[in-house]
């Protein structure tokens, strides 16, 4: 597989656990392409079915969307998708095209209070028909960067935008808010929503509930891959 510059972006494995791996194959071979196919080659999502759910663990990348469509036909009456710490995606066009998908088959998506969920990541929660959320919940967001350039530094009516800009609006959320992430926090950094922000830009198609249903989490390493997270930036 090749990446492109387009296709692959820092935004999407910055931090933790998996740019501190992306990092030490990258110093091995000494091209970041080659460490961005390494970890593409490596199953870094967990989806656990459980009830009527399947709860997704993990940073997504080209492996993902396979391993979706293995565990919905083995679950055909799960209509869910319950995100719990997710940092982000090494590959957009697949994390698009999956997103794609999930909406096509009308698949929701839903946050406990404790789910914390990043660039990548946010991006496949919109692919919800009904999108939920628990207060407490965290979206985190923030710009793409080709390798030498930020979202921010190309003109608005530049083509490097649409590949973000139209899976945005095709989700049926405001293109306001892609304008909004490139320019909240750079590629290397995040920006924490506020409940008011998630609901100004239409993230979620209901009111943010009170309920906390964090705990049918099935993850052993919930909580430490969430701390990562939270702790990261």
């Amino acid at each position: 597989m090749t990446i492109t510059a387009q296709k692959f972006k820092p935004r999407k494995f910055k931090l933790l656990k998996t740019a501190t791996l992306l990092l030490a194959l990258g110093s091995m071979s000494g091209c970041t392409t080659v460490a961005v196919m390494m970890l593409n080659e490596m199953q870094l999502t967990q989806l656990q079915p459980k009830n009527d759910n399947i709860y997704v663990l993990g940073d997504l990348n080209s492996k993902t969307f396979k391993q979706m469509k293995a565990v919905t036909a083995a679950n055909p009456k799960i209509d869910t998708l319950v995100f719990t710490a997710m940092l982000g995606s090494l590959d957009d066009e697949t994390t698009f095209a999956m997103g794609r998908w999930l909406r096509e088959q009308k698949f929701n998506t839903h946050l406990t209070a404790k789910s914390v969920i990043a660039s990548g990541a946010v991006d496949l929660y919109l692919s919800g028909v009904n999108r939920t959320m628990e207060k407490g919940a965290k979206f985190g967001v923030h710009s793409w960067s080709d390798g030498s350039k930020e979202a921010a530094d190309f003109p608005k009516d530049h083509k490097a935008h649409q590949l973000n800009l139209n899976y945005i609006v095709d989700m049926d959320v405001p293109a306001d808010f892609y304008w909004f992430t490139i320019y909240q926090a750079p590629a290397d950094s995040i920006y924490w929503m506020s409940d008011a922000e998630v609901t100004k830009y239409g993230l979620t198609t209901a009111p943010i509930t009170h309920t906390d249903t964090s705990g049918n989490i099935p993850f052993n390493d919930f909580e430490k891959t969430r701390l990562e997270i939270l702790e990261g930036d």
